[in-house]
């Protein structure tokens, strides 16, 4: 079985969308909906109050033959950052799984593995999360050093934060550094243009220029195809704005999560990569940390965002995936909700790791998770 989401499946196995859930733009009059409509509507009067999203992901695999055993991988629990509070997560597996455990992989990510040994033709995993997503504070575009400076810094200078940023200078399985990818970069960075205004320019152009076609491409698409027909969906985006950033010598990596339907800056604007899991890019900005951009909705990624993972690219990431004995053919079909619940929903106990648990220790402070992140140059290790 290879990765699946972001609307991006093997040729082999066609994904269908499941019926989402309601999202506070959705007209069922509800009261999950009312509560989101009214959640959305106060986040919209307040550009700097946090939001909290109960998130609810459901994978499901339909097998043409039965799989007698099967071992899975899956990134679905969303990271505790300084900007985002992961408050509850569970992840229910059906058939139940004869072994599950949980690990923090090289790139600070919640991995969960999970084993199948029941003979099964069907396979269910739905995440519920329960997350708060507080704006972070960005740096003025137009004040942010000469891109060229931080290529210098990153090449040349011995420290810690920096090397780590120096690994997602390279190329990456689903990231290839063709002469092409430079060319289309190089029209947003002039000599001396500083770096954040040269990304969201080149973000801008990415957005206008390529087209948001969920037919277009699949998860074996080569950037080679999406550059030449110019559409594809999220994770295309990301891994062309991606290669055009590493072709200059630029710190970028790929970020997993998941988006609102609808903006809650601009109230009518609706949001391309909602009904799946989504797809951005993060830049490294020497002192200032990484900065997300969302080349998908030329965006810079503030509240409707949320963030699971982060590595070189899709592979690294994939929300779930794994290796099984029998199975035919199969389909896969992806449901993702994001929906704004009042802040009181977070009230209560948080639900730690399944490693933590056996451990007993608590889940860390938000004020300990920033320290920690930046003694770690922004990484984000598992609660001490």
């Amino acid at each position: 079985m290879s990765g699946a989401d972001d609307k991006k499946t093997p040729h082999d196995a066609p994904a269908t969308a499941m019926p989402a859930s309601a999202t506070f733009d959705a007209a069922t009059p509800d009261a999950a909906t009312s509560d989101a409509a009214r959640v959305a509507a106060a986040a919209a009067a307040d550009p700097r109050a946090a939001v909290t999203y109960r998130v609810t992901h459901e994978t499901r695999y339909d097998y043409s033959q039965p799989v007698t055993i099967s071992h899975h991988l899956a990134h679905l629990r969303p990271r505790n950052l300084a900007t985002q509070q992961v408050h509850r997560h569970k992840l229910t597996v059906t058939p139940r799984p004869s072994t599950m455990t949980e690990r923090r992989d090289y790139f600070g990510n919640a991995a969960c593995y999970f084993t199948l040994e029941e003979t099964h033709e069907e396979l269910r995993a739905v995440a519920d999360s329960l997350v708060t997503v507080t704006p972070p504070r960005l740096p003025d575009p137009d004040g942010t050093p000469p891109w060229e400076s931080v290529r210098e810094m990153v090449r040349d200078t011995r420290r810690r934060d920096l090397l780590d940023a120096c690994q997602y200078t390279f190329a990456s399985p689903n990231v290839p550094l063709p002469a092409e990818v430079r060319d289309l970069a190089a029209e947003s960075f002039p000599p001396g243009r500083p770096l954040l205004e040269a990304v969201l320019d080149l973000t801008t152009r990415i957005h206008a220029d390529f087209s948001y076609d969920p037919t277009a491409t699949t998860v074996a698409t080569p950037l080679a195809e999406v550059l030449a027909e110019r559409r594809g969906v999220c994770q295309d985006f990301a891994h062309l704005q991606i290669a055009c950033l590493r072709a200059l010598g630029l710190p970028a990596r790929y970020v997993s999560g998941y988006v609102l339907s609808r903006s809650l800056d601009e109230i009518d604007r609706v949001l391309e990569g909602a009904d799946a899991s989504h797809a951005w890019v993060s830049v490294y900005l020497p002192d200032g940390g990484w900065i997300d951009v969302d080349p998908t909705n030329d965006k810079l990624p503030t509240r409707e965002h949320v963030t699971v993972a982060w590595g070189r690219d899709f592979s690294d990431v994939s929300p779930l995936k794994g290796v099984m004995m029998g199975g035919g053919a199969h389909t896969v079909s992806v449901g993702v909700t994001v929906a704004p619940v009042p802040a009181d929903a977070a009230d209560g106990p948080a639900v730690p790791p399944a490693h933590q648990r056996r451990a007993e220790r608590p889940e860390p402070t938000l004020q300990a998770e920033q320290q920690q992140q930046q003694r770690m140059g922004g990484a984000d290790p598992l609660s001490p």
